[in-house]
Order: structure tokens, then C-alpha cells, then sequence
């Protein structure tokens, strides 16, 4: 119990912490980039600029025509694991439970067979991207430590709350313990890595409507 203690209580403590100041920390860093002056001004009666960034935004979800093909496997497979993620995190009872421990919010749960089974296929996924950039030569070429990082901190999670979930490896608890610091560890590197483009992303593209200068900012 005691490192089940110390995942519940310092680790994750410390984790969101370090995750809240530092996706303030780049957020703050985007905001204070100089921004580059606008020449060339709306006409009159054009639609706001926020509208044209959220446009562009969902126009480039999917690739352009000429590349969709040879670029149809990962564009599928980035999908499959982005919404499992997305399904696992909000849509699992505990994990709902925690949120609402931590901010007060909470809605209905997916049913836990559902949500472990999106779980197999997120984890499958995030498999598949991994042998793809193990074995794609130009990907392996411009893979960097920092990649494979995020690659094990977002896998992790995943894999240690399905082996928790079906009891096998080890005691509960210490599975439990060990799919919590899982947590903690994606926490931490979270504002540090290229995890970090689900929040810049959209708050550099989408939410601010603005032009910067993104030199120096990994989006």
C-alpha cells in the first residue's frame, strides 16, 4: 500500500502541478511572441478572424487530395488513437470520478466493457505508430529521444490501467499504484514534449485568431 499511497498522494500532487505551470509557462511564452503586422487589412464585411483560422483548422483535419493516399494509413490511425484516448480518459466511471475530485465537473460514464475495449484498440494503435516509425526509414531518420518519450508516457497509461482492469501482472494494487505514476509521468512531460500541440494547436490556431510569429515554438 505504500506505493499505491505515494502514486495517489505526492506523485500526482507534484505531477499537476508541474502541469499546470508549465502549460501556463508556453501558453504565456505564445501569447508574448511578437506578433507580425497585418498587411493586408479585411475588406469590409469579411468574416471574423477567428472564423478563417477555425476554417483553416478544419480544413487541414484531413490531408489534400494529392497526399491522402500515401498519407491514408497514418491520418486513419492518428484518428483511431486520438479519439480512443479521448474516450478512455472522459468516458471510463474512475476516470470521471477523478476529474470531478479535481474540478467539479462530471458526466455519465460509457459502460467499462466499452471503454476497455477502446482501450485494446487505442493501445494497438499507439503500437502501430510505433513500428511505423521504427521501420519507415525517413521517420526513423527524423525521430528524436523526445519523440519515443511521449510515444512511452502516453502508451503507458494505457497499457497499465487495461492490465489493472483485467488484474493480471500483479496484484491490484500495485497495478493501480503503477497505472497512477504512469499518470504522473505524462503529466510531468506533457508541457515539456510534442504532447504539448493539443493545447498549442488549438490555442495558437483556433482560439486566438491572431498571427504570430511561431519561431522558436514547437506546434
Amino acid at each position: 500500500m505504500e506505493l499505491l499511497d505515494f502514486a495517489r498522494g505526492p506523485a500526482l500532487t507534484v505531477a499537476l502541478a508541474i502541469f499546470v505551470l508549465g502549460t501556463l509557462w508556453r501558453l504565456a511564452g505564445v501569447l508574448l511572441l511578437p506578433r507580425l503586422r497585418d498587411l493586408s487589412p479585411a475588406r469590409e464585411g469579411a468574416p471574423p478572424a477567428w472564423l478563417g483560422g477555425l476554417r483553416t483548422v478544419l480544413r487541414r483535419m484531413w490531408p489534400r487530395p494529392e497526399f491522402a493516399q500515401a498519407t491514408l494509413f497514418m491520418t486513419v490511425n492518428s484518428y483511431v488513437f486520438h479519439l480512443g484516448l479521448a474516450l478512455v480518459v472522459f468516458g471510463l466511471a474512475p476516470h470521471i470520478l477523478f476529474i470531478r475530485k479535481l474540478s467539479g465537473l462530471h458526466w455519465p460514464s460509457l459502460p467499462s466493457n466499452l471503454v476497455y475495449a477502446v482501450g485494446v484498440v487505442t493501445l494497438a494503435s499507439l503500437l502501430a505508430v510505433l513500428a511505423r516509425r521504427l521501420t519507415h526509414p525517413v521517420m526513423r531518420l527524423l525521430s528524436h529521444a523526445g519523440d519515443y518519450v511521449s510515444w512511452l508516457v502516453t502508451a503507458l497509461p494505457v497499457a497499465t490501467g487495461l492490465l489493472a482492469t483485467a488484474h493480471l501482472g500483479a496484484r491490484y494494487e500495485t497495478l493501480l499504484a503503477l497505472h497512477l505514476l504512469s499518470i504522473a509521468a505524462f503529466l510531468v512531460w506533457f508541457p515539456f514534449g510534442k504532447l504539448m500541440h493539443a493545447f498549442l494547436f488549438a490555442f495558437s490556431r483556433a482560439a486566438t485568431g491572431m498571427r504570430f510569429s511561431h519561431r522558436g515554438v514547437k506546434v
